[in-house]
């Protein structure tokens, strides 16, 4: 399409196409004459200075005669007011009172468009947005969180953590909490009661830690009363005191406490068998794997936002080079990286191996239904005890400890070698 450039004092005079109707708009003098509209030449065609018609496909300049009329046809694209009014109210998102009643897929665009201006980066608008956006929406703001061994970022973003309600998954392994750690107390409010999968591995937790999770569950019926699975691996302070207060779970299904300092005994097979109705697991459970676990939802994106912020800060500016060339000059072969490095949170692959497998998982409930109706035959049931008692005794004794110490074989009595003697 031709388009106009320079102003109109060469070519004579311009017209313009607007709704339908010619319009002149160049020459002051001959408005009148063209129609009966009435209007003034615009200002910022008259300071152009030429007028020169431009082609899209050659770009060739083609000269008229200035007594031949110029005719244009404007197109306009402007942009809609959705998204004038959308982009007004992102820039404002702290000042939302509550967005409840508000249709989905326009707080969708509301929150897509917040992010794009890193609202929720910012350390004073950003907490509220997100509690305004999470009261509302719940789950669909985030389902599932997986921080592994992110604790700088559950330190430094604690309360927008908190903010968020309707999680179905929480992996909070490697985080160093500990027992006291105000994320465990939030675990037991209503805000985390839709949980179902928590992962709480190599947390330094211990039997204190698990009573008071469990306090509102066991007290008070609320809580975590829909968990189905629990990682507590890699926790050496929780013993067989601390996986009882776990009983209160009535829909656990699935859980995990290698690594524990709980034993495998016979007395926490029983307990987990009769009063969980949890059994061991024959091989490792995929369910603990970590790959279930990620982050989903609108807010997927805040969070690498703020993983990214954080571990640029956390990086190291000062470099150590001439220090350590100093101390290799003087014969100390250990440098100041080896010595500031921080402590790997990654799981040691031989002691993880060497560890014995405690996981336990509901049988299904077909064999429910064989061993129940095995069960209700006469002259099976002794039968059964035997068999399970049986199986249990082997299981403890293939996962017990071998001792330091190794057992020297008996000695064979004078009775015993006639007694081989005679075969």
């Amino acid at each position: 399409m031709p388009y106009l450039k320079g102003s109109d004092s060469d070519y004579g005079p311009v017209y313009i196409r607007e709704k339908g109707e010619l319009r002149l708009i160049a020459d002051p003098v001959n408005v009148e004459k063209v129609g009966p509209c009435k209007i003034k030449p615009h200002s910022h065609l008259k300071k152009c200075g030429s007028v020169r018609f431009c082609n899209r496909e050659g770009d060739q300049t083609t000269s008229t005669k200035n007594n031949d009329p110029v005719f244009l046809t404007l197109r306009y694209s402007a942009k809609p007011l959705f998204d004038i009014a959308l982009g007004f109210v992102a820039d404002n998102v702290q000042y939302i009172d509550s967005l409840i009643g508000f249709p989905e897929q326009v707080a969708k665009k509301l929150f897509a468009a917040a992010e794009e201006r890193k609202k929720f980066v910012d350390p004073g608008a950003g907490l509220q947005a997100l509690q305004t956006f999470s009261k509302a929406y719940g789950s669909l703001v985030l389902s599932s969180l997986c921080l592994k061994s992110r604790y700088l970022l559950v330190s430094e973003k604690l309360e927008e953590i908190k903010s968020f309600q309707g999680l179905s998954c929480l992996d909070l392994s490697s985080c160093q909490l500990g027992d006291d750690h105000e994320l465990l107390q939030h675990l037991t409010t209503e805000a985390l009661s839709s949980l179902v999968k928590l992962g709480l591995g190599d947390n330094c937790l211990s039997d204190s830690g698990l009573r008071k999770m469990t306090a509102p569950v066991r007290v008070m019926k609320r809580g975590l009363k829909n968990l189905e699975l629990l990682d507590l691996s890699c926790n050496p302070n929780i013993g067989e005191l601390g996986i009882g207060y776990l009983c209160c779970f009535k829909k656990l299904s699935v859980l995990d406490i290698s690594g524990a300092g709980a034993k495998l005994s016979e007395s926490l097979l029983q307990m987990l068998q009769n009063k969980m109705g949890l059994v061991p697991a024959d091989s490792p459970l995929q369910d603990f794997s970590h790959a279930h676990c990620k982050t989903e939802g609108w807010a997927e994106q805040v969070i690498v936002q703020w993983n990214s912020i954080i571990s640029d800060s956390a990086k190291p500016r000062i470099s150590f080079m001439p220090r350590t060339v100093a101390q290799r000059f003087y014969g100390k072969e250990t440098s100041m990286k080896g010595v500031l490095a921080p402590p790997s949170l990654a799981f040691n692959t031989k002691e993880t191996a060497s560890k014995v497998n405690m996981q336990f998982h509901r049988k299904p409930l077909q064999d429910i239904c064989a061993i129940a109706y095995d069960g209700s035959l006469p002259g099976k049931t002794s039968a059964i005890q035997n068999s399970k008692k049986r199986d249990l005794e082997i299981l403890v004794q293939d996962n017990a400890v071998p001792s330091a110490k190794r057992q020297c074989p008996p000695q064979l009595t004078l009775e015993d070698w006639h007694l081989l003697d005679s075969y």
